[in-house]
Order: C-alpha cells, then sequence, then structure tokens
C-alpha cells in the first residue's frame, strides 16, 4: 500500500518520523458531494529511510498489504459468515435464529480484538520509497 507523507524529524539508524493524512473513502472531495462531514486525521508513524529524505520532504510511503487485508477479513468478514452460520443454523427455532447470529457476530468480533493487540505490540513496516514529485 502507497501513501503520500511528510517528514517530521530524522530518527537514528536510517528511520525517519512521519505524518500521513488518514482521508476518507471519498478521498477528501468534500466540496463534490456537499460535505459528508468526516473529520480529517492526521498518523504519526515510524519508517525505514533508505532514500534519506530530509525534514518537510513529501515522500511516498510503502507498507505491506496483508496485514490491512487481515484486518479487514477478521473485521468485516469473520463476523459476517459466523453471523450467517448461526442464523442459518438455528433458523428452524424461530425467533432463536436471530439471538444465535447476533452470538455468532459477536463471537467473530473477537479475532478483530486479538489482531489489534497483536498490531499494537508488532505494528506493520513502513518505508520511504520515492519523493512526491
Amino acid at each position: 500500500m502507497r501513501r503520500k507523507a511528510t517528514v517530521t524529524e530524522l530518527l537514528p539508524e536510517g528511520r525517519a518520523e512521519l505524518v500521513v493524512r488518514r482521508e476518507s473513502a471519498c478521498s477528501g472531495d468534500c466540496h463534490q458531494c456537499a460535505g459528508c462531514g468526516a473529520v480529517e486525521q492526521t498518523l504519526r508513524l515510524t519508517a525505514d529511510n533508505p532514500l534519506g529524505a530530509q525534514k518537510g520532504d513529501i515522500v511516498w510511503l510503502e507498507s505491506e498489504s496483508a496485514p490491512v487485508l487481515r484486518a479487514a477479513a477478521a473485521v468485516y468478514l469473520l463476523p459476517l459468515a459466523l453471523f450467517l452460520a448461526g442464523y442459518l443454523l438455528a433458523r428452524s427455532l424461530g425467533a432463536w435464529a436471530v439471538l444465535m447470529g447476533a452470538g455468532g457476530f459477536l463471537l467473530g468480533l473477537l479475532p478483530a480484538f486479538a489482531y489489534d493487540r497483536h498490531l499494537k505490540k508488532h505494528p506493520p513496516k513502513y518505508t520511504v520509497v520515492g519523493w512526491v514529485e
């Protein structure tokens, strides 16, 4: 995954601190759709800086896509799949089917919380790969 970032500080061992502007799903083009009210967020993170980018440079920051895809599966797909499984297995029970589905959904959220804890201990690795022209 590739994002624009601004170098804010140089760190030892060829690393840098960067600021990344997190955009909404509409890419921050709020004037096009009368504004969705999304709040702009900025993230501070540390990355390898093999190119020697300097403070104030706007650079391309790259990370592995696998952690993002795993997080999406844990947060979206697994709870939905377990909701459907619980509901379909218990649909002959009438109103209990909805409760079984809800239980499956909540059970499906547990891996998402576990993966979030894992990411806090082992954050993804970012690398500066070029300058924005």
